[in-house]
């Protein structure tokens, strides 16, 4: 109420300081005296009305505010003091609850101590018969393991001893093979470093694979394939031609022992120029021989245009094979093909197959010729075939009429004859078992 009445004496001294603004403002202009005086009375008499009417105004508020401020006054009396009777009140149930609990609590402690006490006395009583049950069982187990490590560890042992024993023997005996290996090689060495031994070994190995991939008369051994000459090839294989004719096909062995041997030995120790040494000595060699087998095996048309040079070891082979170029001219140039133990099996099984291919030509050509001497025999066989069907046809009429009418007309005529009483005595009338003992004999 005090804020309101501030409020208005405010607002009228600014009215008053207004209408002095004017009234100064009135004054500096052209106007009379008297206008200025009229316009201050009437605007003192507004303010003195105005401020009247406020007073009383805030009179009239500020005794409401008191009646309100003493009513206000007796509330919060009434609230203080049941406030107070509710703080004593909860004061007095919450120190009876707190009591109570406390008292709970204790019963509960002394309850759960006693609780606690007997489980724990039970549990140490189990914990005690765990112990010492575990320690009985581990110590039986303890000692079960023992004994069974014990005795696994003697087995093994000795089974490890009888192996090392077993192997030790093994080893022993593998040293004494290898020792009787490398003599055998050493042997070996000693015969291959013969030439005429090397040109044997290579020979016995061709003529094994001839033997068992063709047949004996498909092939000769040591013969002189070109007309009128006294050089004589180790194998030449007879290739069939028309009209029972045939051409040779030279095969040579030929084992260049010492090259390959210098050559293995440079690859053994790793040495470039030593290996490039030894392939052109191989090289070299291998040319030779297959100029020498072309100038006197080959002879057209006695023999085929080309021969075979036999490398009796694949590792020879393979090596040769392997050699850029080396192949391929020597069949250019000599009209030689190499071979090892494989591709010349392979050679002769094909060469077989072409035998037998000229084979089946040769018997087709035969057959043709039997086959048109049947088509010119084949109308006088139809007309022999058809007189026997007639005359079968004309028996079969005859026996027809026998077994019939004839068998019918016999019956009819003995129909009053008593016959005999067995068949036995019957044959022997007539005689007919003589005649079967006859024909038997």
């Amino acid at each position: 109420m005090q804020t309101d009445t501030l409020i208005l004496i405010v607002a009228a001294a600014a009215a008053v300081m207004a209408a002095i603004l004017a009234g100064m403002t009135w004054s500096r202009t052209r106007d009379s005296a008297e206008t200025f005086a009229s316009l201050s009375t009437t605007i003192s008499e507004k303010i003195d009305s105005e401020m009247k009417h406020t007073r009383e105004q805030s009179q009239a508020s500020i005794d409401v505010l008191d009646r309100r401020l003493s009513e206000m006054t007796g509330k919060v009396n009434d609230v203080e003091r049941a406030m107070g009777d509710f703080r004593t009140s909860t004061i007095k149930e919450l120190g009876d609850a707190r009591a109570a609990q406390e008292k709970s609590y204790a019963a509960m402690q002394t309850g759960i101590s006693g609780t606690l006490k007997g489980v724990q006395d039970s549990v140490s009583r189990q914990l005690i018969a765990i112990r010492e049950d575990s320690s009985r069982s581990l110590e039986q187990i303890r000692a079960t393991v023992d004994e069974k490590l014990q005795k696994t560890l003697n087995d093994r042992i000795s089974e490890s001893f009888k192996l090392v024993n077993d192997q030790l023997d093994s080893v022993s005996k593998g040293l004494g093979e290898m020792r009787g290996m490398a003599q055998s090689v050493g042997d070996l060495r000693k015969v291959l470093s013969n030439v005429k031994t090397r040109g044997i070994v290579g020979e016995v190995q061709l003529g094994a694979i001839l033997e068992e991939v063709l047949a004996p008369e498909q092939y000769e051994t040591n013969v002189a394939t070109v007309p009128d000459s006294t050089n004589r090839v180790e194998f030449a294989v007879k290739i069939p031609g028309k009209d029972d004719e045939f051409v040779y096909l030279p095969i040579d062995a030929k084992f260049p022992g010492e090259a390959y041997g210098h050559l293995e030995d440079a690859k053994e120790a790793g040495d470039a120029a030593a290996i490039d040494v030894a392939w052109k000595e191989l090289e070299t060699r291998l040319k030779s021989e297959a100029k020498d087998i072309h100038e006197k095996y080959v002879a057209p048309p006695a023999t085929t245009s080309f021969a075979v040079l036999f490398l009796p070891f694949e590792g020879l082979y393979a090596e040769v094979v392997n050699r850029t170029g080396l192949v391929e001219q020597i069949q250019r140039e000599w009209h030689i093909n190499i071979a090892g133990p494989s591709t010349m099996a392979a050679l002769l099984n094909a060469l077989q197959m072409g035998f037998q291919t000229v084979a089946i030509q040769k018997r087709a050509d035969e057959i043709q010729k039997v086959l048109a001497a049947v088509k010119a025999e084949l109308p006088k066989y139809r007309r022999e075939l058809e007189k026997a069907q007639k005359q079968l046809n004309t028996a079969s009429k005859t026996i027809d009429g026998l077994v019939g009418t004839r068998t019918r007309a016999m019956e009819k005529t003995l129909k009053g004859v008593t016959a005999v009483g067995s068949l036995d005595e019957a044959d022997g009338l007539l005689g007919i078992e003589d005649q079967m003992d006859d024909g038997d004999e």
